[in-house]
């Protein structure tokens, strides 16, 4: 098995920790291309140590991230966004082969919906209010604020890792968190190449990205003290190991589980339109969907 031969085409492989691009120290991981069968690279992944310095920095770089403002975070996330669209077919092709996407879809309809999730939490965040929470005492005013969490460890999947890799860390940096990021070990391409553009646009240590297994990589991201949010997509035995690590020092958790989703037919639906959707929402990237808990379909009002 020989390295792929199928583009002309630069891999990333450097994590990123505290704006470094750097090598990782531990043993490689092949990245392979699913429709040939070909090594495309391979990503050394992160050592626990250097796991530790990317949680260390995020921690340091958070007291001041923390305290910027909605607008200058919106204009950076607005900047990431400029970032992806300029480099959209580069993203596109990276992520053709490593997940075996068709390079049409991953450029017509992914790309652009990655973008449009910074421009969204961009505007989103410009938008956020306190509630008033009542008059519990007299002479006093109650409210409710929103302030960041902390760092937050993101750990994404790889059915689509740069659009997941955006679900994660865009709202994150939008609130005011700082990030430490860690791609499916199988799929980590993408977001090595956002990792190149993240380093030349957002603050120092304000997002990390480090490679690598579960076990090897992200349990020490998970259990490490200074994280205070871990965000996970994976499967439900993964969920648990999370939820078990996160239990020690009381981090929080979201945690998106896998699952194909059911669906509900009533009985005046268009079978007809059923069966369209059934076919196109139900085969699309190969099937590997867990976005949606249920799908719907009902008929006209009577």
């Amino acid at each position: 098995m020989g390295h792929s031969k199928d583009i002309a085409i630069s891999f990333p492989t450097d994590l990123l920790i505290d704006q470094q691009l750097v090598k990782g120290e531990g043993p490689a991981e092949p990245i392979i291309n699913p429709s040939t069968g070909d090594v495309l690279c391979e990503v050394p992944e992160a050592t626990p140590e250097q796991v530790s310095r990317a949680v260390s920095a995020a921690s340091r770089a958070f007291d001041s991230w923390s305290q910027t403002t909605p607008a200058e975070r919106s204009n950076l996330l607005l900047k990431l966004a400029d970032a992806i669209e300029s480099n959209a077919e580069s993203f596109a092709r990276l992520e053709s082969l490593n997940c075996g996407k068709p390079y049409a879809r991953a450029l017509g309809d992914e790309i652009p919906a990655i973008a449009d999730c910074f421009r969204y939490f961009a505007g989103a965040v410009r938008c956020m209010t306190g509630s008033i929470g009542g008059e519990y005492l007299a002479g006093h005013t109650s409210m409710i604020r929103r302030d960041p969490v902390g760092v937050v460890a993101s750990i994404a999947p790889w059915n689509y890792p740069l659009m997941m890799a955006a679900w994660k860390t865009a709202p994150a940096l939008a609130a005011g968190n700082t990030v430490v990021l860690k791609p499916s070990e199988q799929t980590p391409l993408t977001a090595l190449l956002f990792a190149r553009l993240a380093a030349n646009i957002l603050p120092k240590g304000v997002l990390n990205v480090v490679c690598g297994r579960g076990g090897s990589v992200g349990q020490p991201l998970v259990e490490h003290p200074q994280v205070r949010m871990v965000s996970v997509t994976g499967d439900v035995s993964t969920g648990r190991k999370i939820l078990q690590a996160a239990s020690g020092t009381l981090k929080r958790t979201h945690l998106e589980l896998g699952g194909k989703a059911p669906v509900i037919v009533f009985d005046d639906a268009d079978l007809a339109e059923v069966v369209n959707g059934l076919r196109t929402f139900g085969y699309y990237n190969a099937g590997q969907d867990c976005t949606a808990a249920c799908r719907v379909y009902a008929g006209p009002k009577k």
